[in-house]
């Protein structure tokens, strides 16, 4: 059921909740029915404006699991039957993963406008969304592929059990709304978002399912999509701080708001809530005069509200809490009673009572000659040791007269360290990505002695590059074989990083990741890479590890500085 429940097609949800702005406009999400029945009753119930007349609906195609499409799809279980269409949890053979698929017959009134809506869709291309992966009209058939995702977690079952951080609800906001505010840049709209739609990743990345696709199943449209968009986003908020949803009736699981009461800023229905977080949710929930006036302007667009997220404080994660180590335990084990037979519990064991003192008069002798022995062995060893070091002292300042008058200039002098070494070029680094490049134009701005300008990395979906690669980075050119001492490194934003080197003897820039061995490590804004043995070598390999976050829903590393010293 948890896998069931981050894929596939949703329904409309049973809770009869009501649109956000109209009844056209009403949110759900591309997941999953519970009950195919009660989801087509409440659909109907809802109102939802369907284009289609009260005739004019079609039957779902009857199939049936082990049915391939287009020898290559195979149907495994139909989650979702409701208003001539139907949805499947299906297996792609040919790529052997799993995949969602949307069915509905070719001659549905909605099947032009479902295959053009999830064209559009594959064409955005932005990870933040579910994937369509195909659309096509076969046989009498129209069906769209998409992607599957077993490890992820609806927001409505996150908000079962508890609403979420002040953190983890911004950050779901932020990343929602910047992916929308893309969408729409683009033409596209949701138009059916809500807790369902809605999807956290194991990696804690933020997925929004459905994308026109939905709204073009049920033949739904807007006359505002970007204000229903947004709406939707301050519902959600609403929902992940309050563990409610902001209208007076109940739906996705959570209570509504009391009757009559109208919309109440978050933080007055439960305490502790974040107030930013909380006024941010009543500008996007703003209809129809309802926002307290001592809130700022309503937010109508996605765009909007990326820009009021942008000028609120950055919320930080909350510390790590640490729990006390258990207290110690003794065990049988102990010195001096290992192969004795443990003692009965409750049972008093007697103490070996102490030797007696020597309270005789030899006992009282031996005592005081041994104490004198002992002075006398300290002031020796103090009169020898002040000796020796006055020996030595002497010797050492003859030593250096004599070094400065016989060799003179001629001397051995230590080679000097701690020098600066000159960076003759670099290039970025990037060979487990699909086109090999990081933005190789500003290379140079890493080792230009200008801390406030930066070569950055393309941005990820998260601080392990999206689980697409192990890392990136730079290749700097020291211009010849020399003794590096160390590498200082300074970043905005903490990064993981590791400082890899070239053999000594290689003749040119080596270009595969196995010819830079590892030679030091570190993590935070400035590190400071120090080989733990001597490093002689021409080709030095900043390899960044782990991203810091850029505020915006992203991950991308940013190298201000590269330092190398002998």
């Amino acid at each position: 059921m948890a896998e069931r429940s981050t894929a596939a097609v949703d329904v409309a949800d049973n809770s009869g909740e009501q649109p956000l702005t109209a009844k056209a406009d009403q949110s759900t999400a591309d997941g999953v029915a519970m009950n195919p029945e009660r989801d087509k009753d409440s659909d109907e119930a809802q109102g939802s404006s369907s284009i289609d007349g009260p005739g004019e609906k079609t039957s779902p195609p009857e199939l049936h699991s082990g049915h391939k499409l287009a020898r290559r799809y195979r149907l495994e279980e139909c989650v979702t039957r409701l208003d001539g269409f139907s949805s499947w949890r299906a297996v792609d053979e040919k790529l052997r993963r799993a995949v969602g698929v949307h069915i509905l017959p070719a001659d549905h009134t909605r099947a032009r406008s479902v295959l053009a809506a999830a064209r559009s869709s594959a064409l955005l291309g932005d990870p933040r969304f579910v994937q369509v992966l195909d659309a096509v009209e076969e046989n009498d058939l129209v069906y769209v592929v998409h992607e599957w995702l077993p490890d992820a977690t609806e927001l409505t079952t996150l908000l079962a059990a508890t609403p979420l951080e002040p953190h983890d609800a911004y950050q779901m906001v932020s990343q929602i709304a910047s992916a929308m505010a893309a969408a729409h840049r683009e033409g596209l709209a949701h138009l059916r978002l809500n807790p369902n739609a809605v999807l956290r990743t194991s990696t804690g990345q933020w997925r929004i399912r459905g994308l026109a696709v939905n709204a073009a199943l049920r033949g739904i449209s807007s006359d505002t999509p970007q204000r229903t968009d947004t709406e939707a986003i301050g519902a959600l908020l609403y929902a992940a701080l309050t563990q409610r949803w902001p209208y007076d009736n109940d739906a996705y699981g959570l209570s509504g708001l009391p009757k009559g009461v109208g919309l109440i800023a978050p933080d007055q229905v439960r305490a502790g809530v974040h107030r930013g977080l909380s006024e941010l949710a009543m500008r996007a929930l703003a209809n129809n005069g309802a926002t307290a006036s001592r809130h700022e302007a309503p937010c109508t667009t996605p765009e909007e509200l990326v820009k009021a997220i942008g000028e609120m404080p950055r919320i930080r994660p909350p510390e790590p809490a640490f729990t006390a180590p258990p207290e110690y335990q003794r065990t049988t084990y102990q010195q001096g009673t290992y192969g004795r037979p443990a003692p009965h519990p409750g049972a008093t064991q007697p103490i070996a009572p102490p030797p007696p003192p020597l309270q005789s008069r030899t006992g009282k002798a031996l005592k005081w000659a041994v104490s004198a022995l002992l002075i006398a062995a300290l002031g020796l060893g103090s009169w020898q040791l002040a000796d020796a070091l006055m020996g030595q002292g002497g010797k050492s300042d003859d030593t250096n007269k004599s070094q400065q008058t016989d060799d003179g200039d001629k001397g051995t002098k230590a080679s000097p360290s701690g020098r600066p070494i000159s960076i003759k070029g670099g290039r970025d680094f990037d060979p487990f990505g699909n086109d090999g490049s990081e933005n190789p134009n500003d290379v140079t701005k890493a080792f230009d002695n200008s801390p406030s300008t930066n070569w950055e990395t393309s941005f990820y979906l998260s601080p392990e590059f999206g689980n697409l690669k192990p890392g990136v980075g730079l290749i700097l050119d020291l211009g010849k074989v020399q003794q590096v001492g160390k590498a200082t490194v300074t970043f905005v934003g903490e990064t993981s990083v590791e400082l890899r080197a070239a053999g000594a003897d290689v003749g040119s820039e080596p270009t595969s990741f196995d010819a830079y061995a590892k030679v030091a490590g570190g993590s935070g804004t400035t590190v400071v890479l120090k080989p733990g043995k001597s490093l002689k070598t021409r080709y030095l390999l900043v390899w960044l590890t782990k991203l810091p976050s850029d505020g915006e829903g992203h991950w991308r590393g940013r190298l201000a500085d590269v330092k190398v010293t002998s």
